[in-house]
């Protein structure tokens, strides 16, 4: 049965606040769409509505206060709001417990909440990652504890996100989306949804485990990608070469729907889906007797990284003639990407301990972090600014380069003498390293 059939402008609500909730319900609210925002966190609720974001996405803040002060943006901790609502969007969080099976609890609770809510003719659809098979043997009995049958007296669909920290918005209005349903129904509404509301495409799968494959697919991709790059950068400093000179030529034949792409090696890989997703991959795969080789091997590498590169700051300075014990360390960017504040996962959090237990002494600084998460997540207050963190410091390990730092005048930092520049995800140019080089400082980057 077709439930969105005829409608010009549904109502939303958005099950789930954490940053893909709020993106979303952001840029649908800047549609024209009618949004409502229900999360449990009461301290979050009281932040919206008060007008402040938390997450450091670009033009998020500002697209959170134009839909609150049009109307078409609520924030609520009541769950009950969702029976005017005609499509209720689930964005809750779904990590993993350690050994790779997913910690359902939140979903859990969020789809047992929604049962004492949902109405006849809605549509429900799921975008938090999950292994495939969760959307009908977990979501779609929780449900239908209400007395509603899915697929009769309202739709279920499975529609992945597949956003990045950074770039978010701008994903949400170009990305195609990708829908699975319980029946055919279901997936043709919520096809029509996101064609109508975002102006998408959208890749219509025939099953809801299609659809829940593709993105555990594509961060599987991701993360294993990188451990390639990560490798390729440790394989090309036994001779010398510059592992982003290999990429970029290794890059530039032609291959399946486009070019070769390694990504590049980086200090690690962090945030809340590409730590996890291989792991609910393996584990999905062992449950029915498949053993997956490949998605571990990548966390293994991945997870490798941090230490990884403590240890190149440490072997250089030594080369210098620095005693690591006694050397000052200034570590700029905590955060697990460029230009976000997301500290989920964070790789830097173990590049920290390592310089810790090698060096002396180990500053941190990143203004784009939650100055409170970041100071409980290290155990240490943040330098009130760049200029401290750096002061006399033997080595600078640049781990995100936010646009903040990309203006730097390294010429003016109160450093001392023979300072490294560790680059942890910076990839400065040629040009950039000569111009460092030419104010005193050493350079040292993965793979470089």
């Amino acid at each position: 049965m077709r439930f969105l059939s005829g409608l010009q402008e549904p109502k939303v609500a958005v099950i789930g606040l954490g940053y893909v909730g709020s993106c979303v319900a952001a840029a649908l609210a800047d549609r024209g769409l009618e949004v409502v925002g229900v999360d449990t966190n009461t301290r979050l609720i009281d932040e919206l509505n008060n007008g402040y974001c938390r997450f450091a996405e670009h033009g998020l803040p500002e697209l959170i206060e134009s839909g609150m002060a049009s109307g078409k943006l609520r924030a609520t901790t009541d769950a009950a709001t969702v029976r005017d609502a005609d499509v209720v969007l689930v964005t809750v969080g779904t990590p993993v417990r350690e050994d790779g099976s997913l910690a359902d609890e939140q979903l859990g609770g969020a789809c047992f909440e929604l049962s004492k809510h949902i109405r006849r003719g809605q549509l429900i659809v799921l975008k938090s990652t999950v292994p495939p098979g969760t959307t009908r043997g977990i979501v779609l009995p929780l449900l239908q504890r209400g007395g509603l049958v899915g697929g009769r007296d309202f739709g279920l669909a499975f529609t992945p996100e597949r956003l990045a920290e950074g770039t978010a918005l701008a994903e949400l209005r170009s990305f195609p989306i990708v829908a699975g349903g319980l029946d055919d129904d279901s997936a043709q509404d919520a096809a029509e949804f996101w064609r109508d509301a975002l102006d998408v495409e959208v890749i219509p799968l025939d099953t809801l485990e299609a659809a829940e494959i593709v993105k555990l697919a594509d961060n599987w991709w991701i993360d294993l990608n990188i451990a390639l790059g990560n490798e390729l950068a440790k394989f090309s400093a036994l001779y010398g070469v510059d592992a982003l000179d290999v990429i970029r030529a290794a890059n530039s034949i032609p291959k399946g729907n486009g070019n070769v792409n390694i990504l590049l090696p980086s200090v690690g890989v962090g945030g809340s889906c590409l730590t996890k997703d291989p792991w609910m991959v393996w584990y999905s795969a062992r449950e029915r007797g498949l053993e997956i080789l490949t998605a571990p091997a990548g966390r293994d590498v991945n997870a490798s990284m941090p230490e990884y590169t403590a240890q190149l700051a440490v072997d250089q300075m030594t080369k210098l003639g620095k005693d690591p014990a006694t050397a000052k360390v200034a570590v700029l960017g905590l955060a697990f990407k460029n230009n976000t504040g997301d500290l989920r996962a964070t790789p830097t959090l173990d590049a920290v301990a390592a310089l810790e237990r090698a060096c002396g002494q180990v500053r941190i600084y990143d203004p784009l972090v939650d100055v409170e998460e970041a100071a409980e997540l290290f155990g240490k207050p943040q330098a009130a600014s760049l200029h401290e963190a750096v002061h006399d410091a033997d080595c600078i390990a640049i781990l995100a380069l936010h646009r903040e730092f990309a203006d730097v005048e390294f010429a003016d930092l109160p450093v001392a003498d023979d300072c490294l520049v560790l680059d942890g995800r910076a990839y400065y140019s040629r040009e950039k390293i000569a111009e460092l080089r030419s104010y005193g400082y050493h350079y040292r980057g993965i793979g470089r």
